[in-house]
């Protein structure tokens, strides 16, 4: 699959989509509290993509190249689940962590993006680890310009990552995305500077690291549903998401909105 360049048409749809996929978050944040089940949050989320914003979503039915269609249309992943949790009928209660995953597509683009939410007060240890993973995917962002390589971004997040005694998932990234859901290139969150693909003007695609308080290692979910995956170790796991244009002179996040979480102090507010 070959990557795509956006024109300005292809921009301009991309931000609308990125603002929408945003937006949803914005609207299910005051929804997520303790008691509350993933699935009435996806019920929420299915009623404001399809009747108010008049999109799509994007993970419904979707197959990803296996066998499992998905069968809800956001990704609820709680604690130690890495990524792609289904929705369900389980409570959350005080102290979880749970990642938000909402894909939307408007007049034929896709907008990804991804949030971490405290049910109730989360732990010290819980709160550390989303606020270094959400540092993280900045230090990422941040090495997006054209004449950049894949490598920076991946380099930038592991060191940051690591630094802190987190460690980085290797089995699942980032991708271009466009009028295709996931597409080239893949966008690794570890890696050497200087390395892999160089970075083009149009060029767009998602940042998404998952972070593990424990080690790395991942493994199929109990629910053996498909698409849940969890720490090996059982320990937690965040994860923050942004899709990102390559500018003439840097990057542009298209998934921000009215709710987006404040960017980190170190981030040059002019990018």
């Amino acid at each position: 699959m070959s990557i795509t360049y956006k024109d300005a048409q292809g921009i301009a749809g991309m931000r609308l989509a990125g603002r929408l996929a945003s937006e949803v978050l914005d609207y299910l944040t005051p929804f997520v509290q303790p008691g509350v089940t993933t699935n009435a949050l996806d019920r929420l989320a299915h009623d404001y993509i399809t009747q108010v914003q008049h999109a799509v979503p994007a993970p419904l039915n979707y197959t990803g190249g296996g066998n499992t269609p998905y069968p809800k249309s956001i990704c609820t992943s709680v604690n130690h689940q890495v990524c792609h949790g289904i929705p369900n009928d389980k409570q959350l209660k005080k102290g979880d962590i749970v990642n938000i995953d909402i894909t939307v597509i408007k007049d034929s683009w896709h907008g990804d993006t991804s949030r971490m939410f405290f049910v109730g007060e989360p732990s010290i240890a819980a709160r550390r680890l989303c606020a270094v993973t959400y540092d993280a995917m900045w230090h990422g962002i941040q090495m997006v310009r054209p004449g950049a390589h894949l490598g920076d971004i991946g380099a930038a997040i592991q060191k940051f990552a690591e630094g802190h005694g987190f460690s980085v998932v290797r089995e699942f990234c980032g991708h271009g995305i466009g009028q295709v859901f996931h597409e080239e290139p893949q966008v690794l969150h570890y890696g050497r500077p200087g390395t892999l693909e160089k970075l083009v003007e149009g060029m767009t695609f998602t940042i998404e690291p998952m972070i593990n308080a424990g080690k790395k290692e991942i493994k199929d979910g109990p629910e053996k549903d498909g698409w849940t995956i969890v720490t090996k170790d059982h320990s937690l796991s965040a994860q923050w998401e942004h899709t990102v244009l390559v500018t003439p002179t840097g990057y542009e996040v298209l998934t921000l909105s009215a709710g987006s979480p404040a960017t980190p102090a170190f981030v040059p507010q002019a990018a």
